[in-house]
């Protein structure tokens, strides 16, 4: 087949469609979102029919993943590394239920926090799931990988993690396709107990995966992934995880004669790491995000052995890998590079010209001026950015969902006003169970749920709460009268702040939902 052009994340999803899948779940989040995205306009699984809708959040995405599993179809689930958490619990207990139909957990972390409130990961909880997991270096083999990965993942009847960066993410390059697989036929467990986790059957199952874990590590020392380069320089050899195989490539030359461990696959090759340990005087760690190898390691380490890398100071703790650091932490000579030209101005994120936050932040300070800063509590989302001027208008982003339940506990502790912003997708992912222990506590705080009728920062999704945010809360318990909608424009400011403050002074839980589409879609409409 000729090749495509893709992004890394476009090269997983490419792969998967290949492997024959049925179904594709996920929670949009940079830089995890184009899989899906991907999936939804991809000709192929239009055509097929192939399942490829949003879900709430990374938790029901992933069970509806296993729940297509258990039918014995393939599936890929869709999420950044924060979504894992909130994943974890399905994650961790998808190890004992394991697999039916291949099952792949796709997580893109996100060094340096580009579009993220931390750094993570991800790599730590498919270690801590003893799971297997693949890293590509770069497009094709993620593509590659992500075919492959299916067949590993219904071999040994666990979930595989897909693990990628932000660079990888978003970098294109030319893939080449492999012999498109039919669908698999739906099948039921040959095992009744198989997803049945009650305790008499965990024991067992945990077992079983403790067993299993030998055989995993023989597969990644028989894999293409996981590549031994020998070299005559044993004075120090290199270990190279996923991208950061390809930062260590546009450093090195024919004369560089070092061994070098390239590693794509997990749990780490024993034979590969003790032959590099033991050869060795030294050995330079490079991988994105944590020092999990590094660490590991040490139970790898002949005496004499020094390892270098993120935990040592040889690279920087924080931040993503580049050229230049893996430059540096090779000893290699630095290459100048031009300035940035003076013309070129450091542009800061702001709220867009017309969106609708803007009026909601105006009525919300007109309140709060009485009472000066520290009563509004926000969430994730593109709202965020009322924290910056010309509004700072919020106070707290802590996770997903989290205003709802921190206003309650500063209510709790005597604070007033208490006020939560949260954005209506992000109410839908895990604002819902905030809400409901505001109602049953009889909470004293207002919730203003900013409804633009999108899920915005991440490229304009459908929200799952759409059309439903009233009858939800309504269920919920919040009383009727306190169930407020207002337009959020500057001609509506003086009618929205009455409606602000007479929430503020109501004794119990308001909710007022500011409606009005993001601008960006509201011009696509048009």
């Amino acid at each position: 087949m000729k090749k495509l052009l893709l992004l890394g994340d476009e090269a997983i999803a490419q792969g998967a469609l290949d492997a024959g899948l049925s179904g594709a779940y996920g929670y949009p989040g940079t830089p995890s979102t184009e899989i899906v995205e991907y999936i939804q306009r991809n000709p192929e699984a239009i055509e097929k029919n192939i399942h490829r809708t949003w879900s709430a959040n990374e938790k029901t995405a992933l069970e509806a993943a296993l729940g297509m599993s258990y039918a014995g179809k393939r599936t890929i689930v869709t999420m950044k590394h924060v979504g894992l958490n909130v994943a974890a619990d399905s994650y961790m207990n998808s190890a004992l239920t394991g697999a039916n139909g291949g099952v792949i957990v796709a997580v893109a972390d996100d060094p340096s926090m580009h579009s993220s409130q931390n750094e993570q990961d991800s790599r730590f909880y498919s270690k801590f799931a003893l799971l297997p997991a693949f890293e590509p270096s770069d497009q094709q083999e993620a593509y590659n990988m992500c075919f492959e990965a299916f067949t590993l993942s219904e071999k040994y009847n666990l979930p595989i993690m897909m693990r990628l960066t932000t660079r990888l993410a978003h970098s294109r390059a030319g893939v080449a396709r492999k012999k498109v697989l039919a669908e698999n036929e739906m099948s039921f467990p040959q095992n009744r107990d198989q997803f049945m986790l009650l305790p008499s059957f965990s024991r067992k199952k945990y077992q079983k995966l403790l067993d299993t874990q030998p055989e995993l590590v023989k597969e990644s020392e028989n894999s293409k992934y996981n590549e031994y380069f020998d070299g005559n320089d044993k004075s120090c050899g290199v270990i190279a995880c996923g991208l950061a195989y390809n930062y260590l490539m546009e450093n090195i030359s024919d004369k560089d004669d070092f061994p070098i461990l390239k590693i794509g696959q997990y749990p780490l090759p024993r034979k590969q790491i003790e032959k590099i340990m033991a050869e060795c005087d030294e050995v330079l760690v490079l991988e994105e995000g944590m020092p999990l190898v590094e660490e590991m390691l040490k139970g790898y380490i002949p005496t004499g052995t020094k390892i270098k890398g993120r935990l040592d100071g040889t690279i920087s703790r924080a931040g993503e890998l580049n050229p230049k650091t893996v430059r540096k932490a090779l000893g290699l000579p630095e290459i100048p590079s031009e300035e940035i030209p003076t013309s070129v101005v450091g542009r800061p994120p702001a709220l867009c010209d017309g969106c609708p936050h803007i009026d909601t932040y105006n009525a919300i300070n007109e309140i709060t001026k009485k009472c000066g800063k520290g009563h509004v509590f926000s969430d994730i989302g593109c709202y965020t950015l009322g924290y910056l001027p010309p509004y700072n208008a919020i106070d707290t982003c802590v996770d997903m969902g989290a205003s709802i339940t921190m206003a309650i506990g500063a209510a709790d502790a005597g604070l007033f006003p208490s006020i939560a912003t949260i954005g209506d997708s992000t109410f839908g992912h895990s604002g819902i169970t905030g809400l409901l222990d505001a109602v049953d506590k009889k909470a004293n705080i207002v919730v203003v749920i900013m409804d633009n009728d999108t899920t915005a920062m991440t490229g304009m999704q459908d929200s799952q709460v759409n059309g439903r945010i009233e009858k939800i809360c309504l269920g919920i318990g919040v009383d009727e009268k306190h169930i407020r909608v207002v337009t959020p424009l500057a001609k509506n400011h003086a009618e929205n702040v009455k409606i602000f403050q007479e929430e503020v002074d109501y004794n119990g839980v308001s909710v007022i939902i500011p409606r009005r589409d993001c601008i960006h879609l509201f011009k696509k409409r048009r």
